[in-house]
């Protein structure tokens, strides 16, 4: 089915899709070892889009390039040269990088992290890398990776004891590993490493290392939430205006924001066709919104002379909860899609329609304690009268 959005909706989306991409932000990751040490199949496991193969990299030292890709809101920051020779110029190249990042006031410019590899099978930590990853920590939370592994023996704790400064070590094999007489070793590892690199990156960048990790759809899942908690109080805020039923037409783009911001946490395509198939499907389908005129009036009816001010309280406590619901659902519906291939991209009309379903199952519970909670406070006070009456 073919959606065609007027230029005023049109333009409406795409203002909200404008917010969610700040609201996303973008996460830098520095990723450092020698040749052969495996990052770019790291990278490649971790992250969507298949980034070290298809990335644009352009450098930005002599021995350090930014890798990104259009539409994912990462750059991997990939420093060669690490081997004897070249070592004492590469980091001294790589400081000036690091704090010249981190003096931008843009958030978004400074590195977040630092994954050091150590490849398992070199059985060794050189002093070279001590020394990195003390200059690292003056900059940044530096995780150390012991890549290709599959038999520690104590390696890992032997690279977190020479590396003081790393805030963990992880040991992970980026890629199935298939030995003499076919023997299978699975990849191993990378939940973990997202898992870390999820608590030491700032807040402000969990959204999108959420959004661009191919790993685990517990943490799109976790910032998911996290958004409708926001916007569902920031529809309680607009739905505590005493005026009746004003709050109406205000709650529509924040539901829409939010449905946008989910969408970038997810990883889904952030186009104003691909939001517009959503909100046309399930806003307009669902009567203009979750939270319109009809549910706040329902529940006034049974109330006779509420007050205005009184209202606005009501208003404002179905406005949060029927918002909450409505992106409750949402969730559900890319959780329900999603979470045995966490980098699946599912169309739109087919998010829709499972997103109507969940909309159709969901039952508002928060109503029956609201309504409750309203019949308490109207056996205390008089009610109102006059023009202060809404019905």
């Amino acid at each position: 089915m073919s959606i065609k959005l007027d230029n005023q909706f049109a333009e409406q989306l795409r203002q909200k899709l404008d917010e969610a991409l700040v609201r996303l932000g973008r996460v830098n990751i520095l990723i450092v070892g020698k040749t052969g040490v495996g990052k770019s199949t790291l990278v490649n496991a971790v992250f969507r889009g298949n980034l070290a193969e298809t990335g644009d990299g352009r450098p930005v030292t002599r021995t350090t390039r930014e890798i990104r890709k259009e539409g994912i809101p990462l750059s991997i920051f990939d420093t060669r040269g690490l081997e004897v020779g070249e070592y004492q110029s590469t980091l001294q190249e790589l400081e000036k990088l690091l704090l010249a990042r981190r003096r931008s006031e843009d958030p978004n410019q400074h590195i977040h992290i630092a994954w050091v590899c150590v490849m398992e099978e070199s059985r060794r930590v050189e002093e070279a890398e001590s020394k990195l990853v003390e200059m690292l920590d003056r900059y940044a939370p530096v995780v150390a990776v012991v890549t290709k592994s599959i038999a520690d023996n104590g390696f890992r704790q032997k690279v977190q004891e020479l590396l003081p400064q790393a805030r963990n070590t992880v040991r992970v094999l980026a890629k199935e590993m298939v030995l003499d007489g076919g023997h299978t070793i699975p990849a191993a590892g990378l939940e973990n490493l997202v898992d870390i690199t999820m608590t030491l990156v700032p807040e402000s960048q969990r959204d999108a290392l959420a959004a661009v990790q191919r790993v685990s759809v517990d943490h799109k899942l976790q910032r998911a939430h996290a958004i409708v908690v926001s916007l569902a109080l920031s529809a309680g805020g607009v739905g505590a205006t005493p005026i009746p039923f004003s709050d109406a037409v205000a709650i529509v783009p924040i539901q829409v924001t939010m449905l946008a911001s989910i969408s970038a946490v997810w990883g889904l395509p952030t186009t104003t066709a691909y939001l517009g198939t959503l909100v046309s499907g399930a806003i307009t389908g669902a009567g203009g919104t979750l939270i319109g005129r009809a549910a706040a009036a329902e529940l006034l009816k049974l109330i006779p002379g509420v007050g205005t001010v009184v209202g606005g309280a009501i208003n404002a406590g179905v406005a949060s909860a029927l918002t909450t619901a409505f992106g409750e659902a949402y969730i559900a519906a890319l959780y329900g899609l999603t979470k045995d291939n966490p980098e699946l991209v599912p169309g739109a009309e087919e998010v829709g329609e499972e997103f109507m379903r969940q909309l159709k199952a969901t039952k508002f519970k928060p109503t029956v304690g609201l309504w409750e909670r309203i019949k308490r406070l109207f056996r205390r006070q008089p009610a109102a009268s006059g023009s202060d009456a809404l019905l």
